[in-house]
């Protein structure tokens, strides 16, 4: 009984073992080459399009953020010293409500936080990014103290700022890798 609980533990770790080798599509990813021959990039500060005052500056920082943490690109400070420069605005956003009381007052609400953003190598050519990977929405909880409703806003901002940095990382990471 104990020789076939032992069999069936080494099946499985070598069925576990055969997936891993077959390349199942994941793999590691390693930054320390750069992208695609760029080693650095700077983040102009974004122009803000929207009513939300900072939120220029919330943007800017995750992605700069974004590039620190993943070590891809070294960060210039300069724009004509970098290999690549993102640029661009914040968009207006959009806030809707999601859902509702039993007397039609919002529970939440839904920002959307859209940009348009530029990303030119030292070229002077541009690199595409399609619209999916400029634009994210999160849901936040309403209240009727405005400071807490302005927080949870907040919060919800910088999380999609977050969120959006990432994507625009990969993003360029896809189109730029050999």
């Amino acid at each position: 009984m104990r020789l076939l609980h032992t069999g069936a533990i080494a099946a499985g770790l070598l069925a576990v073992a055969g997936l891993v080798a077959s390349g199942c599509g994941y793999r590691v990813v390693r930054y320390g080459s750069g992208m695609g021959g760029l080693q650095s990039v700077s983040v102009r500060t974004l122009s803000n399009e929207s009513f939300e005052p900072g939120l220029e500056y919330m943007v800017s920082e995750a992605l700069r953020k974004e590039f620190l943490r993943r070590g891809a690109l070294r960060l210039a400070d300069r724009p004509d010293s970098a290999d690549l420069v993102l640029s661009g605005s914040v968009l207006p956003l959009r806030v809707n409500p999601r859902s509702f009381s039993s007397v039609v007052l919002a529970l939440e609400y839904e920002v959307t936080l859209s940009l348009a953003l530029d990303a030119r190598r030292s070229d002077g050519s541009t690199l595409p990014l399609g619209p999916r990977t400029l634009s994210e929405s999160e849901t936040y909880l309403a209240s009727a103290d405005v400071e807490a409703l302005r927080k949870n806003r907040e919060e919800a901002l910088r999380r999609v700022a977050s969120v959006l940095a990432g994507r625009i990382h990969d993003a360029l990471q896809e189109e730029l890798a050999p």
